[in-house]
């Protein structure tokens, strides 16, 4: 059921929102081997639905992951160094859900401090696949991409720095949308690299992101075309086999290409030292507490020297002039999410492929959208949708999740 329907039949009387928290708990509790949900609010989920009487998400179950403050609720970011620490108010995020009707049932896994993208690094160990136990969810915002595959929930919130809603989302067969920065807020959410850092949605589908989206972002007006104008980048698209068929198909009719910068240098060079200055003081104090991996990215991102943050803040001003001209005559980009399928637990090297592709819209913040495409195999691969402006990139993705639909 999409989420304007539950939340429709919430209002009119003709659905119980104490069934649906009730219920949804109940999956996370059968999905526990996932590690997907950290922490569960029974209590304050059933007292919430039983207020619930009106907003456009009314009685909508949803999982936050664990570095957006819930007051009340474990607030760990995933990490030892925060092991006990409680969150004493709601981020904005949190209160917009509350305030739409929504019921927060818990919190689900990140990889620690959002500082990865694997799902692998957490003081509780990985968050598995849902779709093969043994593979990655991919990062950060694993546990909400997670919970959302497997059915726990129909609508999960994340954070996107570096690509972490738009890879799990890929990796695990779900819509995963990053809008504009600054569409959702980020107050109370623990901050990798402020100005690189965005909140977003997961969903099973790109009605229900985009309606969410709309509603926690306070959005008006503007459908989009109803037939984009779409083109695929001009640098080839090193991919892994599967995706590289899947995603010929899925735009063999795209004959635009556009030409996009490359932000990987740039985007590393400032989110490094940000994510430094966010740990200092902590950092390497406990450096202990924290995870191998992250304590060696933190070790890495202290050496940045200043002057390669400074010209990465010119690159960066660069790289978005150069895609406002690439992309002014076109709805959206497409591309691979991720160029490759899940990779096993544990694999090695996987850091470099994971994020080649989802760098430029986190460096520009330019609204970008992943959705399921039709792959071979049992694995998913993601289409990443990417453009100027949040309404035509809504759009464009909605047309293509119904164009892919009716190619199967």
């Amino acid at each position: 059921m999409r989420l304007q329907d539950i939340a429709r039949g919430v209002r009119a009387g003709d659905i119980d929102p104490v069934e649906l928290a009730e219920n949804a708990l109940a999956r996370a509790e059968r999905a526990a081997d996932l590690g997907a949900v950290v922490h569960l609010d029974p209590e304050g989920a059933l007292r919430a639905a039983r207020q619930v009487r009106s907003g456009p998400l009314a009685g909508v179950p949803v999982l936050v992951k664990e570095l957006i403050e819930v007051e009340g609720l474990p607030f760990t970011c995933g990490s030892d160094v925060f092991a006990d620490r409680v969150g004493e108010a709601d981020a904005e995020m949190v209160a917009r859900l509350r305030a739409a009707g929504a019921v927060v049932i818990g919190l689900t896994y990140t990889h620690e401090f959002a500082y990865g993208c694997t799902g692998a690094a957490n003081r509780r160990g990985p968050c598995r696949n849902p779709r093969d136990r043994t593979r990655m969810a991919g990062g950060s915002s694993s546990g909400s991409a997670a919970a959302v595959a497997a059915g726990v929930v129909p609508l999960a919130i994340g954070t996107d720095t570096a690509g972490s809603v738009r890879i799990p989302a890929a990796l695990c067969g779900v819509v995963g949308v990053k809008p504009a920065f600054g569409t959702l807020p980020t107050r109370g959410v623990f901050p990798l690299a402020p100005s690189l850092d965005h909140v977003g949605v997961l969903a099973g589908n790109v009605e229900d992101a985009a309606y969410a989206v709309r509603v926690l972002g306070r959005l008006v007006g503007g459908r989009g075309p109803i037939t984009p104008r779409l083109a695929v980048p001009a640098r080839s698209q090193e991919c892994a086999p599967e995706v590289a068929e899947a995603f010929a198909r899925a735009t063999g009719f795209v004959t635009e290409k556009v030409w996009l910068p490359d932000a990987e240098e740039a985007l590393t060079d400032l989110q490094g030292p940000e994510a430094a200055a966010v740990h200092a003081g902590i950092f390497p104090e406990k450096a202990d507490d924290y995870q191998a991996e992250t304590r060696a990215l933190l070790e890495a991102a202290r050496q940045v020297p200043g002057w390669r943050y400074v010209r990465a803040l010119e690159r960066r001003r660069q790289i978005v002039r150069a895609a406002e001209e690439a992309l002014k005559d076109v709805d959206a980009v497409v591309m691979p999410t991720v160029p490759i399928l899940a990779p096993l637990l544990g694999e090695p090297g996987v850091r470099p492929a994971l994020l080649r592709n989802t760098r430029f819209a986190s460096l520009t913040g330019l609204p970008a959208v992943s959705l399921p495409m039709p792959v071979e195999g049992p694995l998913p691969a993601g289409l990443q949708v990417v453009g100027l402006d949040e309404t035509r990139v809504l759009a464009a993705a909605a047309w293509l999740e119904n164009a892919l639909d009716r190619s199967l």
